[in-house]
């Protein structure tokens, strides 16, 4: 199946900003490249791609595609000023089957697509719509759609009485081609004019339910789109320290980072390394060098969030990735607490540090561990733990601890919450595996 984006248009709204539209940068990656990444995700990758405005620096950014492992063709509207349904007619010698429709300018959620590929084409057309748009959803902008038992039955800009909103995403049959040639010789060049038409053939339509989508067309739609895309990369199993402190500070970095030419691994070891700078502030054993260490130890913390996010941002997730971010933190986890049992076991009045320690540290990794099946359980349910014992709240005790000079007294409180809350999540997954085995 063929993937046919719509890129010819001006973009004026948004042209001061940068030109041509489709080449705007939205956190790393420019607006289409994000599509076409979206799209090859879900295992599509034939592109047939529409120019027209400044058509040769879309074509000079993006190629054959071979780069992102696709194939491109392009075709050429000289009349890009019209409609877009003249954009999509001159794409009408390269596609002779049913073909996924797209905007350059709207961003999606993968799951919005592969539900749609889910679906028989037993109609002329299918529409993905939005039946409880979002606040960040222009109202007043965007294209409406009137229902009847799910088909469409009136589409347009103007309506006054509507169901739900125009996504721009579309499985068609070529027939939308012959209604469009049709609405040409009346003068009618947009695509809602084509759908309302193929519409009388039947045009089927699916809820996109929660997932993301948004038209960028102004600079408000590109703030938005940033902020929403931001979230999404955030775990869902985040604790309360990320949550509400090192996500929002981690957003920050990713920002800058992700507008660098800098990999997720290569991330992952600078976190390391600032774990590494922590455990030698703790070895010195100082009050300057603990506070010191305290705050590299978070600050390892917020940027261990940032790989994950710039991944996901970026298209770049892999297993290797994961696993290897996974070993860093392991070890960095292992040389902090050291480093704190080295710098406190200086003083002769700390007899018990280094038993302490350990249980610390073996509560730590299990803490890690365990964590593997019990975050499954969430993602599972796709609802976020109240509670949740993890890195970030161990990492975060030890600043507190290092500020407060009482780094002993967390070694403790690290060892009883973390061997705790181990032994009940074996206990919980213990009880869900009897549940599935009745």
């Amino acid at each position: 199946m063929k993937v046919l984006i719509i890129a010819s248009g001006r973009g004026r709204r948004l042209e001061k900003r940068f030109s041509p539209k489709p080449l705007l940068p939205l956190l790393g990656l420019s607006l289409i490249e994000r599509i076409i990444l979206t799209v090859k995700k879900e295992g599509v990758r034939d592109f047939v791609i529409v120019v027209g405005y400044l058509k040769e620096k879309i074509k000079e950014k993006l190629g054959d595609g071979g780069k992102w492992g696709v194939n491109i063709e392009y075709v050429e509207n000289e009349q890009w000023e019209k409609e877009n349904g003249v954009s999509i007619l001159c794409a009408h010698s390269l596609i002779r089957e049913n073909f996924i429709l797209l905007m350059a300018d709207h961003i999606f959620e993968g799951n919005i697509l592969r539900k749609l590929l889910k679906q028989n084409l037993e109609c002329a057309g299918i529409l993905c719509v939005d039946k409880n748009p979002g606040e960040h959803i222009d109202l007043e902008d965007a294209t409406k759609v009137k229902l009847k038992e799910g088909m469409i039955e009136d589409i347009g800009k103007d309506l006054d009485n509507w169901d739900a909103i125009d996504t721009g995403i579309f499985l068609l049959s070529p027939q939308i081609f012959e209604v469009l040639e049709e609405n040409l010789s009346q003068g009618k060049t947009t695509l809602s004019e084509g759908i309302k038409a193929l519409a009388s053939r039947g045009v089927k339509t699916i809820d996109i339910e929660d997932n993301f989508w948004i038209d960028v067309d102004t600079e408000k739609d590109l703030k938005n789109a940033e902020i929403i895309l931001l979230k999404k990369a955030r775990k869902l199993t985040d604790g309360v320290v990320s949550c509400y402190l090192n996500r929002p500070l981690s957003a920050f970095f990713t920002k800058m980072l992700v507008r660098k030419d800098i990999s997720p691994n290569a991330i992952s070891f600078l976190s390391f390394f600032i774990a590494l700078l922590a455990s030698f502030f703790f070895f010195r054993g100082a009050y300057f060098f603990n506070f010191l260490g305290g705050v590299f130890t978070q600050l390892s913390s917020v940027i261990d969030g940032c790989d994950g996010e710039i991944a996901k941002l970026k298209f770049k997730e892999s297993e290797y990735g994961a696993w290897l971010d996974t070993c860093l933190d392991r070890y960095a986890d292992a040389l902090i607490i050291l480093g704190i049992c080295l710098g406190l076991s200086r003083n002769v009045f700390l007899k018990n540090v280094w038993v302490v320690g350990f249980l610390a540290l073996l509560g730590s990794f299990m803490n890690s561990y365990t964590a593997i099946k019990y975050d499954t359980l969430f993602r599972e349910k796709n609802v976020r733990p109240k509670i949740r014992v993890g890195r970030d709240l161990r990492y975060f005790l030890i600043m507190v601890g290092a500020i407060f000079g009482r780094l002993f007294f967390v070694l403790y409180l690290l060892a009883f919450l973390t061997n705790a809350e181990s032994i009940r999540r074996i206990y919980v997954l213990g009880r869900r595996s009897d549940e599935k085995n009745l």
